[in-house]
């Protein structure tokens, strides 16, 4: 790869992984507008893709490390009840994500390679996104609860509905926030717990691919992904304490912006990946 490229990747994964515009649906669509289908189509790139999300998975754990130091430590501290019941949710939530990506991971990737089929989750993600904020705006703040509040199955729901992150075009975040809202999360809890879950479902998957790609001495490529990586790493953390920030002062309608921009990029590449049309 160019540096150029590594650049560019590292830039919209540390962007599009955090903001609910669906990070992997941009990793198909960027190639195919540019032209970049030699190395995209290559057994290569997934790896490569999978060190931007370690990057960002990285960020996660830095922004929110407090919070995970109180979460480890109410496994020996009696105390922190509240800590402990987030801890089981996200552990809950993770295990039907590990699972799920697990068996159909490859599946996934065989049946929605295409732009033109990355553009329309894109479409329908940024729907998901309007019929969240639609959830929220129809409940008041009084009937809303906190993470700690919700209920196992709930969580597991929530683990099960971020399994279709894997599909080009689907947010992880938007899925899993609009999950939230629909369980009675505000914008903020809703941000919040959508972040942790990620952190060890994206950090499980960059350290199970990191010593693949060594394995097979691939270094140039795990060159390029540590750059990559890296960039995307410092955006995803400046993506994530914007967007936390945002979501905390944004009461209603805050995920319009993000489906607004989903539906729009969609029916564009749907249109250039329809009539065939690259720059």
């Amino acid at each position: 790869m160019h540096l150029l490229q590594v650049i560019i990747y590292g830039i919209v994964q540390g962007i599009t992984e955090l903001f609910p515009i669906s990070s992997v649906g941009h990793a198909v669509i960027l190639p195919y507008l540019f032209r970049w289908t030699e190395f995209s189509g290559s057994n290569q790139f997934l790896p490569f893709v999978v060190m931007l999300h370690l990057g960002t998975g990285l960020a996660l754990l830095i922004y929110f490390l407090p919070e995970w130091i109180h979460l480890i430590a109410s496994i020996f501290d009696r105390r922190r009840r509240i800590e402990r019941r987030i801890l089981l949710l996200i552990i809950v939530a993770t295990i039907p994500a590990a699972v799920l990506g697990k068996i159909f991971e490859h599946k996934l990737q065989e049946l929605f390679p295409s732009a033109l089929s990355a553009s329309i989750f894109l479409i329908i993600n940024g729907l998901v996104l309007f019929w969240a904020d639609g959830m929220r705006r129809r409940r008041s703040r009084r009937s809303s609860t906190r993470i700690e509040n919700l209920s196992y199955g709930r969580s597991f729901l929530i683990g099960i509905v971020q399994s279709f992150a894997l599909i080009p075009g689907f947010s992880r975040s938007g899925i899993t926030m609009a999950a939230g809202l629909a369980s009675g999360l505000e914008y903020e809890d809703a941000a919040r717990f959508s972040f942790l879950l990620a952190t060890p479902v994206i950090l499980g998957a960059g350290i199970l691919e990191v010593p693949k790609m060594l394995h097979q001495h691939n270094h140039v490529m795990f060159h390029d992904g540590l750059i990559g990586g890296l960039l995307a790493g410092v955006l995803a953390l400046l993506s994530t304490a914007f967007l936390m920030r945002y979501f905390e002062t944004t009461e209603v309608r805050a995920l319009r912006p993000f489906g607004w921009y989903c539906i729009v990029v969609g029916v564009v590449v749907a249109i250039l990946a329809a009539l065939h049309i690259q720059f």
